[in-house]
């Protein structure tokens, strides 16, 4: 953030002889000199100007300062250094390193305000004439598209096999925000996203009414995604991975039509614990022998008395907590398409569906580091927007990942710390008619690491300064 000029000074406590005196007099500071990164890593993926092009902008250009891409720059820019509300921009308009990054022309001009970004955030689905102040629609179809298309460009080498990992969470609300409902599950009004996840990659981030069932419009999205990803890559082998709130027969069925495999949680009842009474018996007997947790894995065939069009293979684990009397048993089951010859019953369940548990953690970046819960606008339309913004911020910062920061002590870094040690940096600005002079903190101490960081990203193909 920029300083404020006073001449007020203001005392502290004296050091040795020594008073000590603070003033706001420093000139251009900011305290994000880092985030020029990230305007490297936009350089290199297009990802900000992409995200722009989704919008129409039928404003009168006789008649506006700041374009929609710029005002995408700024607001993207300000969600991955760790601003979350518009409110913000008050203050961040003034700071000449915001100048830098949303590519104003002039430098020393304010950037759009609070009131500004907002219009942008209520963008209408579609522009109406009638419509006096909603001069700016985004294409929601050609942002989910844009998600896929930078997961398709990250692999320059088409992979064998994709796992598609699928997950609902809460995102909860404060108001009368249009959508809100009260979950049981998890007892407060929220909304209910759906995301999609291909490792690190976010594939899908669709805000939806707590009132829905968890898989509600699933099938729809990994019908689009999956078509979009074999038109690229014709013969990738396509998995399926998600909890038991995804275990609907539509979407196994569909699967299976179009030779998609599956890896869904199921959950329990009495038919499938019954069948499995045997490997229950053998951990229990384990537990008790060793005194520690014991599973026992089990293949069986199930299909469901009426929601199943057809038998299918279920995966079993039979896990006993602990020994004695207040030992339980735990069984969890998972159905798949995959065949017991590729995969046994453990490896699947232990090796492939657990792994869906690192889809969470990158559900928790988005969320908590990247604001993807500030949905507190009144349309569930705006809430949208502002998800599919934090989603476009966590492409960014997943860029910077995968691009620089491989082999670093950040390569698998959440948002929040690679905030505060690369972009987190003091620095003065000055101005000149050919160049931006950045002078960072020199006691920084990650000097190496950032060096390290630029050099990486200034050697990447096509960088107009490439070594």
């Amino acid at each position: 953030m920029p300083t404020e000029c006073t001449t007020q000074a203001l005392r502290f406590q004296e050091i040795g002889r020594r008073a000590v005196v603070a003033q706001f007099n420093g000139g251009p500071l900011t305290s994000d000199g880092g985030a020029l990164l990230l305007r490297e890593v936009e350089r290199a993926t297009g990802v900000l100007r992409r995200f722009a092009a989704c919008f129409r902008d039928d404003r009168d250009p006789a008649r506006i300062t700041h374009s929609v891409a710029a005002l995408v720059r700024q607001r993207i820019y300000a969600l991955a250094l760790g601003y979350e509300d518009l409110n913000d921009h008050e203050h961040l308009r003034h700071d000449p390193l915001f100048a830098v990054l949303a590519e104003a022309e002039d430098l020393a001009a304010p950037l759009a305000g609070k009131s500004t970004l907002n219009r942008l955030e209520l963008s209408a689905a579609t522009v109406a004439e009638a419509e006096r102040y909603k001069k700016i629609a985004v294409d929601h179809a050609a942002v989910d598209r844009l998600l896929v298309d930078v997961f398709l460009a990250a692999h320059p080498t088409p992979p064998e096999e994709v796992v598609l990992d699928l997950d609902a969470t809460d995102d909860p609300v404060h108001g009368h925000q249009e959508g809100r409902f009260f979950h049981g599950f998890y007892g407060h009004y929220c909304y209910l996203p759906l995301y999609i996840f291909c490792g690190d990659h976010l594939l899908c981030a669709r805000l939806r009414p707590a009132s829905l069932d968890a898989s509600a419009g699933a099938l729809e999205e990994v019908e689009r995604i999956v078509a979009q990803l074999r038109t690229v890559w014709p013969t990738v082998r396509i998995i399926l991975r998600a909890d038991s709130g995804f275990c609907r027969d539509p979407l196994l069925a569909w699967g299976e039509a179009h030779d998609v495999d599956y890896v869904i949680g199921l959950a329990k009842n009495e038919r499938l614990t019954a069948m499995i009474a045997r490997e229950l018996a053998a951990a229990e007997a384990q537990c008790v022998a060793t005194g520690t947790a014991a599973r026992v894995f089990a293949d069986v065939t199930y299909q469901t008395r009426e929601s199943w069009t057809r038998a299918r293979r279920v995966v079993a684990k039979a896990e006993h907590l602990s020994a004695g009397p207040d030992g339980k048993s735990n069984p969890r089951f998972v159905v798949t398409s995959l065949a017991p010859e590729g995969l046994d019953a453990r490896a699947l369940y232990e090796d492939l569906y657990c792994a869906r548990g690192d889809m969470e953690n990158r559900i928790k970046e988005q969320q908590l580091m990247l604001f993807a819960d500030r949905t507190s606008a009144a349309t569930l339309r705006a809430n949208q927007l502002r998800l599919y913004c934090s989603s476009i911020a966590y492409l960014l910062m997943s860029a910077l990942r995968r691009l620089a920061l491989v082999g670093t002590e950040l390569a698998r870094a959440q948002c929040q710390t690679i905030r505060l040690t690369l972009f987190k940096l003091g620095a003065r600005l000055r101005v000149t008619i050919r160049h931006v002079w950045l002078a960072l903190a020199s006691g920084c101490p990650h000097a190496a690491l950032f060096t390290r960081v630029h050099a990486t990203l200034r050697a990447l193909p096509g960088h107009p300064l490439r070594c």
